[in-house]
């Protein structure tokens, strides 16, 4: 690179070609969690990814957009509950403090947690 504008223009379009690869993934994941589309419809989403990207690109965000937020949302509210989930069953909330203890116990020896952990969780029982 001769100088600062050819660097400037090479970071510009890799930023630009980034952005279109987050969009292009976005799109994709969002015609597989579609369940209500056909495979056949899906399948014609994608081949005019491919051979039309910008355009088909900019049509599936203006058109399905609604949809798309929709099912973002439900995907994150799936996985927000059930990693609450989890950390309810880690710091066995809802138990007794001897209870909790006992499965922390358990955890740290089936190894799924530190020392450090079952002191905080033990610690945090006990308060």
């Amino acid at each position: 690179m001769d100088g600062f504008w050819e660097f400037f223009w090479f970071l510009f379009v890799f930023y630009l070609f980034v952005a279109y690869l987050r969009v292009l993934f976005a799109i994709i994941t969002d015609l597989f969690r579609d369940h209500q589309m056909s495979g056949w419809l899906k399948a014609l989403w994608l081949l005019f990814l491919f051979l039309i990207p910008f355009l088909s690109a900019l049509i599936y965000l203006i058109v399905r957009n609604e949809g798309m937020t929709k099912r973002s949302a439900a995907a994150f509210g799936q996985v927000k509950q059930a990693q609450d989930t989890y950390i309810q069953d880690v710091a066995g909330t809802g138990k007794s403090p001897a209870q909790q203890i006992a499965h922390a116990k358990a955890l740290l020896d089936s190894g799924a947690i530190t020392p450090q952990e079952f002191e905080t969780i033990k610690t945090t029982a006990l308060t």
